[in-house]
């Protein structure tokens, strides 16, 4: 079992900048990839980056390359996503989850309960 509790959401600007945290718990964490997803209102929950446990490679999707960054910290039990030069689309509930299998779809193992990201025009 894998416990995840995110944080650092909020409201900002567009162009602004915020940096989610992704704390886990109760299982090896390096074992896990660990991504974000993001899901808008009225909208299905979307994939938005992904990191290797092993080998820091990264992927994201589309919409955020060149934006946001996904980072881990194995020692620290914790995956980032900085997000810059935000846009009001980016406004979404941010979730993080932990799988031992490598994908982009919302099927993940464990997710954390989100963390409200609002961006204003």
């Amino acid at each position: 079992q894998v416990q995840l509790v995110e944080s650092g959401g909020g409201l900002v600007p567009a162009g602004g900048s915020l940096t989610l945290s992704c704390a886990a718990s109760g299982s090896t964490f390096s074992w896990y990839f660990m991504a974000w997803f993001r899901r808008a209102p009225g909208k299905e929950r979307e994939f938005v980056a992904v990191i290797n446990p092993s080998t820091d490679t990264t992927d994201y999707a589309d919409s955020v390359k060149g934006r946001f960054t996904i980072s881990r910290d194995n020692a620290k039990s914790t995956v980032y996503l900085q997000m810059n030069n935000l846009k009001p689309e980016d406004t979404a509930r941010y979730y993080c989850a932990a799988d031992r299998i490598l994908t982009t779809s919302p099927i993940y193992d464990y997710w954390g309960q989100g963390t409200q990201v609002t961006v204003s025009s």
